[in-house]
């Protein structure tokens, strides 16, 4: 698949695919309502977006609302971009896939 798109190993794991998905759906989303999202724990969800935080792909931010600190997601533009080469690399493969079996 040479010259082909990349999979991204930041975004590979099944829990940051679904991160990914709610984020490039919205302008951001809270961290509660994002592990809802994702079904995952509060730990889980924090080590995920703190490696995708890490990678420059999302950008955390707290804020005071309703007497708590809440963190509130959202992608960067380095983020989406990485999130549509992602998509077309698993697009790629599932087409490549397709060809194969079509094939056999």
């Amino acid at each position: 698949m040479s010259g082909a798109a990349e999979i991204d190993p930041v975004l590979h794991h099944p829990a940051r695919l679904q991160i990914s998905a709610v984020l490039s759906n919205t302008d951001d989303v809270e961290f509660a309502r994002l592990r809802e999202l994702v079904d995952v724990s509060d730990s889980v969800l924090s080590k995920h977006l703190s490696a995708m935080a890490e990678a420059g792909y999302v950008k955390l931010e707290k804020a005071a609302r309703d007497g708590r600190q809440r963190t509130w997601a959202r992608f960067t533009g380095e983020g989406k971009r990485a999130f549509a080469a992602h998509m077309r690399a698993l697009q790629e493969l599932v087409a490549s896939a397709q060809e194969g079996l079509a094939a056999g």
